[in-house]
């Protein structure tokens, strides 16, 4: 083995075409091998690289969930500005929500907000937006509420034709999610095509006036003890964004009034 090293190195020193041959194949090895090793390094480099990019993606897609947030806040507060408030609700405050589920199409149609119990809403709050009545709050957790939608043949919502002053009850037939029935009308009044339905303002639940729809056609045979009217609603389902949940600051005060539990007096 010896000797076959000492040879090699005498024929490539005193040999200069196999000399060349020699230094050509050492320069081709080294190359590759540095080629290699470059790209070891290289592929550990872009692994760092990429590691560093997606968590700058994290922190930017962070910061783009934060600033929609902080716009749909002001936006909110724009909203909350620009809807005009009538004197004669005084009594009552607005908590602006947004719809985030909704059906139409079910027999018991329900609606979820985000908004709940620490932003002031409670069962039995009344649900309008910027054309008219929505529901009735009927379940509520810390950060979020159920809505009892009008398109829910279990919620009945008192209502008058604003022409003639008759109160009825509100009621969904479960068939076209754009239209209800007013029923329970005294058979003696008169109403015509075209009247404006509102809310009464028997209840704590929604103020008097809140728009429902306009009368459509008259339903005689519906009950035979009562009048009823199809309405075709103001308010489009299919399209709910923001709302308001309305609070009754007289409420307790006409709940507790209106008990029929009567204190023990002394005379």
């Amino acid at each position: 083995m010896v000797f076959v090293t000492i040879s090699c190195v005498l024929l490539f020193q005193n040999n200069p075409y196999q000399h060349s041959i020699y230094l050509s194949s050492a320069n081709a090895l080294s190359t590759s091998l540095y080629n290699g090793a470059h790209s070891v390094t290289s592929y550990f480099s872009l692994r760092d690289i990429n590691e560093d990019l997606t968590r700058r993606n994290a922190q930017l897609e962070s910061q783009v969930l934060a600033l929609k947030s902080q716009i749909a806040r002001y936006k909110i507060a724009e909203y909350a500005a620009t809807v005009p408030v009538d004197t004669s609700l005084a009594r009552y405050n607005f908590i602006i929500a947004h719809v985030i589920n909704n059906s139409v199409h079910r027999p018991h149609n329900y609606i979820t907000l985000d908004k709940g119990s620490l932003d002031g809403i409670a069962e039995e709050m009344g649900v309008v937006n910027e054309n008219g009545v929505v529901g009735i709050v009927n379940k509520v957790g810390p950060h979020s509420a159920r809505v009892i939608s009008v398109l829910n043949n279990y919620l009945r919502v008192s209502a008058k034709v604003k022409a003639s002053e008759q109160v009825g009850s509100l009621v969904w037939d479960g068939k076209n999610p754009s239209e209800a029935i007013l029923e329970e009308l005294p058979r003696h009044a008169t109403f015509k095509v075209g009247d404006t339905v509102v809310t009464s303002g028997y209840s704590t639940v929604f103020p008097e006036g809140v728009p429902v729809g306009i009368v459509t056609k008259p339903l005689k045979d519906y009950d035979e003890n009562f009048f009823a009217l199809r309405v075709r609603l103001f308010t489009d389902f299919s399209t709910l964004n923001t709302v308001r949940v309305v609070r009754d600051m007289m409420k307790p005060e006409l709940l507790e009034v209106e008990s029929d539990e009567e204190p023990q007096r002394k005379f």
